[in-house]
């Protein structure tokens, strides 16, 4: 069977990402044939790595998909406010999608993104990546086979991370939600993904609060500088450090992030300390995206769930799933899932293959990276898995997290078939 083509629209972390796993997981199953990216280093390591013509690789989308199709499947992993464009162009041209979530920060655009797909008869495969790791299929399994019976509550925390936040969604591209999409959407629409697809019914209603609490101006240290390349006066003790985290001790995901170089060098390092917002004081940045949320949802048959987003933590998702017969406590840091059965009163823990990695960036989504890449050939070849998403079952699932964001700066309680109506 020949290998399937693929045009790359986005070449950021997320395009970098999925086309590596692709050539080097998948090697001889796909082919990249064409590339989009306005960032020279970025698109000439797609045109090296995927050995493209010269011809073949874009500065922008636009020349590329008009284009007769020529490839099976575009991926699509621009910023979050540019998805939309590309992708109508793109199903209009008859491809099917792979779309890095959030669909797009409009519901109105999200829905119209559902509406071309189905009328043109192709896939769009969003990036739910969640749902293709061994920790969640799990999970959703314990939940399909009785396991705890029926499900009756669910609490959920996403853990942030302290430095994933201030790294994301304070200095970087998702700070500022004029720029991007707002936090709930941007962060957590995969758990609201995660908590319709394991529950197996409609949500009903929304209640959310949340707020921009602590990495504000008037919390920053006294005497600390507009950067903290200039010289701070808390800098061994601050653990957003951008001297620390960007130039001395860089990670393989923070550094090349802030430079928006694929191989930077100490100079790259050094310029984005002085000249971008990811040098900048923490707390002197223009991000305007909440640092801790929750959000209470009503689900079918009286399901009820507390989902909480926290930046104020280690990082890690913790879930507690309580069901008429007994209750699930699972960790995925670590890939342990613990079940306590109620007429036995026994535990028994299972360990989710912990090789699979950790569920940040870094560690590849805890497998979902490289889970949803094969699942994509997969429906390529015409079989489609369990964790496979139709485009309006994720549609609606991003219906909840516009729904959490309005409950929350209104202050009010969702009725989502109301809401739905609107859309």
């Amino acid at each position: 069977m020949s290998a399937k083509k693929v045009i790359v629209i986005g070449c950021g972390n997320r395009g970098k990402t999925y086309t590596d796993i692709m050539s080097n997981e998948f090697a001889g199953e796909f082919e990249v044939v064409a590339v989009a990216e306005p960032i020279e280093d970025r698109r000439e390591y797609m045109r090296k790595k995927h050995c493209i013509p010269a011809e073949m690789c874009f500065e922008s989308w636009e020349p590329l998909l008009e284009m007769e199709k020529f490839a099976d499947v575009a991926l699509i992993a621009t910023m979050d406010r540019d998805h939309y464009a590309p992708a109508m162009a793109a199903i209009e041209k008859g491809y099917d999608l792979m779309l890095e979530k959030p669909m797009s920060p409009s519901p109105e655009e999200c829905r119209a993104i559902q509406h071309a797909a189905e009328q043109k008869g192709v896939f769009v495969l969003v990036c739910h990546v969640l749902r293709f790791t061994k920790f969640f299929k799990a999970l959703k399994n314990m939940i399909d086979d009785g396991e705890v019976g029926r499900v009756m509550a669910i609490q959920h925390l996403e853990g942030v991370g302290d430095v994933h936040h201030s790294h994301s969604f304070v200095r970087g591209n998702w700070g500022n939600s004029d720029r991007s999409s707002c936090m709930i959407l941007q962060k957590s629409c995969h758990d609201m993904d995660i908590l319709a697809w394991m529950i197996g019914k409609k949500c009903t209603s929304v209640q959310s609060y949340g707020t921009l609490s602590y990495f504000r101006r008037e919390n920053a240290p006294e005497g600390s500088p507009e950067r903290c390349i200039d010289g701070c006066p808390v800098a061994d003790t601050c653990p957003y450090n951008a001297v620390k985290l960007y130039v001395e001790e860089p990670n393989k995901w923070f550094g090349p992030a802030a430079t928006k170089k694929i191989h930077p060098t100490q100079e790259d390092y050094e310029r984005s300390a002085r000249e971008t917002q990811f040098g900048k004081c923490v707390f002197k940045c223009d991000n305007n995206v909440v640092d801790h949320q929750v959000v209470n949802l009503r689900f079918g048959d009286d399901v009820l769930v507390d989902f909480c987003m926290s930046a104020f933590t280690r990082g890690g998702r913790v879930l507690r799933i309580m069901g008429t017969k007994g209750e699930i406590n699972a960790v995925m840091d670590g890939n342990k899932i613990e079940i306590y059965d109620f007429i036995t009163r026994e535990r028994r823990t299972v360990d989710v293959d912990s090789k699979s990695g950790n569920e940040t960036i870094m560690g590849g989504h805890g497998g979902g990276d490289s889970g949803i890449v094969l699942a994509l050939l997969d429906l390529l070849n015409g079989k489609k898995s369990k964790s496979i998403c139709e485009i309006k079952e994720s549609c609606d699932s991003h219906m909840i997290a516009f729904a959490a964001e309005k409950a929350r700066v209104e202050g009010t309680i969702i009725d989502m078939r109301s809401f739905d109506s609107e859309y």
